[in-house]
């Protein structure tokens, strides 16, 4: 089965969010055919926990978490940085909403 093209997914994904009730943005581009992407969300309390898009073909191995807890939301950027400068092509989207839900 083919992998649904990054930009593809992210305007769904945005839309899912919005819909829901959560502020949605993408914070930074990646290959908008294949980039994979780091999802962040961000609660009330402005802590923040991440995952990162897998090349796993099974949905329940696609997602790998960045940070298993809510952690201070400058610890999540340090970890998201060292995934940015790694692989040029990832996407980063930002998701804040009351509840910290990540909408994956």
């Amino acid at each position: 089965m083919p992998r649904l093209k990054t930009e593809i997914f992210i305007r769904a994904w945005l839309r899912r969010a919005q819909s829901e009730g959560a502020f949605a943005t993408v914070a930074r581009k990646g290959d908008p055919d294949g980039g994979l992407v780091i999802v962040k969300a961000i609660n009330t309390d402005r802590q923040a926990c991440a995952w990162i898009e897998t090349y796993a073909v099974e949905e329940k191995n696609r997602w790998r978490p960045l940070t298993e807890t809510f952690l201070a939301e400058i610890e999540v950027n340090e970890k998201i940085s060292r995934e940015l400068n790694f692989d040029r092509d990832l996407w980063l989207v930002e998701v804040e909403d009351r509840d910290g839900r990540n909408f994956l």
